[in-house]
């Protein structure tokens, strides 16, 4: 399609898009502003929704600033663009985590489908297929039990070249691997249970109203056998409930849990992960499939070390992603555009 006038509107739904991508608690630590001269988005980070405790390093900001690039370029192609990425484009300035500029669309089609190489770094640019756009608005987390039916190999082949065109890599553990990750990820819910200042994190970031954080409504049961650890945001609590959330549940008895990595572990590759991440989750929720992130044991250092100790392929764990078929997850609230893009300008 002809690309559109860039007006208002647009930029609205692009930014609105573009919030929509999963983080951490649901701080949305990032902000935008629009350069008119080159007609390039700014994504940049917010330091005041940034996690002091359980992302020290900015890992899991760079990683949630990266599912945002993905949906960005999603929706400049749905609108006839061609969005060509900049990964820290600037040395001078580390809040910049990316551009990403709306380019005209080659007359060929060149650059739909597979994503380009180019730009620093040698970030990804190019349109993803725009059918993922309408996507974009159903895709949430799912903390609920899934059902035991097992995910088709064909969609797992999809999930994993999805995650390769990024420069990541994504496997589903076997069973013993599996067995190993639930421990680890267990043994992170320990520490963080008893961690006082993780813990009062955790719970700063469960709300009610607000355009940030998670509704009770929406942290979903805990596991009645233990076996799967959910994150609880809470603390322990009387009856197996989470202040508010739902009563302990019986969940599958096999989870499918898919591991993200990368080669390498700097700030390019968190981004990139992230993107890789977020095309993973749209094409899961396109065929109706759910997800929810285990990203307890990625918080200790010697624990995310340890996840990726049974892959033959050397490489650092960005994530391990939940997968199955079950209840549509709850939406959590967004910030509005507006109110993000202003935030951005003068800096």
């Amino acid at each position: 399609m002809q690309p559109a006038m860039l007006d208002a509107a647009i930029l609205e739904k692009l930014i609105s898009a573009a919030v929509a991508a999963p983080s951490m608690h649901n701080t949305q630590p990032w902000r935008y502003r629009l350069n008119p001269d080159t007609v390039t988005l700014e994504v940049r980070a917010a330091p005041e929704r940034a996690l002091r405790y359980a992302d020290p390093m900015g890992r899991a900001l760079s990683v949630s600033a990266g599912a945002a690039v993905f949906n960005l370029r999603v929706a400049v192609a749905h609108f006839g663009w061609d969005p060509v990425v900049r990964l820290l484009p600037y040395r001078s300035q580390p809040d910049l985590l990316a551009t990403v500029r709306l380019a005209a669309s080659p007359h060929d089609g060149a650059g739909h489908g597979a994503p380009h190489h180019g730009g620093r770094h040698g970030a990804p640019h190019g349109a993803p297929p725009d059918d993922l756009y309408d996507v974009i608005w159903r895709r949430h987390s799912s903390r609920s039990p899934f059902s035991g039916r097992r995910l088709p190999p064909r969609v797992l082949y999809e999930l994993a070249e999805a995650a390769r065109a990024h420069g990541a890599t994504l496997w589903l553990a076997g069973p013993e691997e599996t067995s190993r990750l639930l421990r680890l990820t267990a043994e992170a819910e320990r520490r963080i249970s008893g961690d006082p200042r993780r813990l009062a994190e955790s719970r700063e970031w469960v709300r009610e109203t607000g355009p940030y954080g998670i509704p009770a409504a929406a942290l979903g049961p805990r596991d009645v056998t233990g076996r799967l650890p959910m994150r609880d945001y809470l603390g322990p609590g009387p009856d197996g409930r989470r202040g508010g959330g739902s009563p302990a549940a019986a969940f599958e008895s096999h989870p499918a849990i898919a591991v993200l990595a990368t080669d390498q572990d700097r700030r390019t590759d968190w981004l990139r992960a992230g993107q890789a991440l977020e095309h993973v989750l749209l094409l899961a929720t396109s065929y109706t499939v759910r997800a929810s992130l285990l990203h307890q044991a990625l918080e200790w250092s010697d624990l995310r070390w340890s996840l990726g100790d049974a892959h033959r392929a050397p490489g650092h764990v960005q994530m391990l992603i939940r997968l199955g078929y079950g209840p549509v997850g709850p939406a959590t609230p967004r910030g509005g555009a507006a109110e993000i893009l202003d935030g951005g300008r003068g800096r």
